[in-house]
């Protein structure tokens, strides 16, 4: 398990980092970062299955590393820390479906118990992306395995920035390849699929209310609100006023 560690306070960073060093062979100690921005860097760049982080840092607190990560879908899990004045607060505040909240001064065994349930958390991912696999299996019956793994990180990435150049990269052929497979198996290009996908979780979004209608761009992993609404009724022949007026 790969583990990050986010404290702003050099005594306490440095004592969670060994800490953590000393929970055994099944823990990894990924990286430690000073502030907020820092953190959500790291996560982005490391992949940790876990950050303990404190909830008070410079330029950005725990709660909102939490809730930036979740915006751009990644699946990281959060373990908040806390001191005593901001326990309450943490509990009461956070839905972002954290793991768990620490207290301040954290022990061992405080760690481990969340670690294991961080590890429960991890199965349950497992069998869900097996589950996922098979969806796409049964869509796509024919796909190359490499299709079927490009498909599987649109779903876990398609919030981000994703292009076919990078996408070839991560699967380790060349991009002429990888568009001639993706569009022999799914019968549409990279980038063609990517949109419908992105509108497809749009309405989503727009069905389930869990956001505002200004944020639901962002979220699909569009940065121009404008082109978003093009490709919105380019999809589904509607505005997306239009589509809310009919649900």
């Amino acid at each position: 398990m790969k583990i990050l560690i986010a404290e702003d306070e050099q005594r306490s960073r440095e004592g969670m980092c060994k800490l953590v060093e000393a929970l055994g062979e099944d823990y990894q100690l990924a990286g430690a970062a000073t502030n907020g921005p820092m953190a959500l860097d790291m996560i982005m760049s490391l992949d940790p299955d876990v950050v303990l982080t404190d909830i008070r840092m410079p330029m950005m607190d725990g709660i909102e590393v939490a809730a930036q990560a979740r915006a751009q879908g990644l699946r990281t899990e959060f373990v908040i820390i806390s001191g005593y004045a901001d326990f309450d607060y943490a509990r009461r505040s956070i839905k972002l479906n954290v793991v768990d909240y620490l207290l301040k001064p954290v022990t061992r065994e405080d760690v481990e118990k969340a670690l294991i349930q961080v590890k429960e958390r991890m199965k349950g991912r497992g069998k869900e992306k097996q589950a996922q696999h098979g969806q796409w299996r049964e869509k796509f019956p024919d796909a190359h395995p490499t299709v079927i793994q490009a498909l599987e990180r649109i779903e876990a990435n398609y919030s981000r920035q994703l292009n076919r150049k990078d996408m070839a990269q991560k699967l380790e052929i060349t991009p002429e390849y990888f568009s001639y497979l993706f569009t022999k198996s799914t019968g549409k290009t990279f980038s063609d699929f990517l949109k419908h996908y992105r509108i497809e979780r749009a309405r989503a979004l727009l069905d389930s209310g869990e956001c505002l209608k200004s944020e639901v761009p962002e979220r699909v992993g569009f940065t121009d609100p404008r082109y978003f609404n093009q490709v919105f009724k380019a999809v589904t022949g509607m505005t997306v006023s239009e589509y809310l007026s009919k649900r």
